[in-house]
């Protein structure tokens, strides 16, 4: 019964912090893929939950859902965040990966910034892939609080194994736009 009532109690208050926060929506294009994206807590201190789903027009697909922390230092925000992604390579087989990894954003004022994040999956931490790799980074503008345009350069790499050719789903500079409720 204790259980039940501490893990009850964790679930309400994961639920309730989650009512005071912020919900995002984004898009992410590029020459060759599109990467949507929403958020819950994902621009304030704290827990944070985000999902996503990147399409390329030659190299496959992702789905992921990651769970993080952001944690503030003045303008810096490092945010920890581990993500689970099922992967559709097109010259592979669908798996699974856990990767872990991160992201840091430096505000230069309430309207530019600077941003970069990597995440990586080792052979033991995923299914069907030798690795998986993600980076990117850019320059952020927030012209009004609910409003976020970005430009950047991002790197996703899915490393097949038994041979197959590895799938390389973006690498290239992309633009996006972030709404927040």
């Amino acid at each position: 019964m204790f259980k039940q009532l501490v893990a009850g109690s964790a679930l309400g208050l994961v639920l309730m912090s989650g009512a005071a926060q912020a919900i995002e929506g984004s898009v992410d294009v590029s020459e060759h893929n599109t990467n949507l994206n929403v958020g819950l807590g994902t621009t304030t201190p704290g827990l944070f939950l985000k999902g996503n789903w990147l399409r390329s027009d030659h190299d496959g697909s992702t789905y992921g859902a990651g769970l993080g922390y952001n944690v503030d230092f003045g303008p810096l925000r490092l945010a920890p965040t581990a993500k689970a992604i099922f992967t559709h390579p097109e010259d592979g087989k669908n798996g699974f990966a856990v990767a872990l990894g991160g992201a840091a954003h430096y505000s230069f004022n309430s309207m530019w910034g600077l941003y970069g994040e990597y995440y990586y999956a080792p052979e033991s931490f995923t299914d069907q892939l030798d690795s998986y790799q993600e980076a990117g980074g850019g320059l952020s503008f927030t012209p009004v609080s609910l409003l976020n345009l970005r430009v950047g350069y991002q790197y996703i790499e899915l490393n097949n194994k038994d041979g197959r050719k590895d799938n390389v789903l973006v690498d290239g500079p992309y633009v996006g736009a972030s709404l927040r409720f």
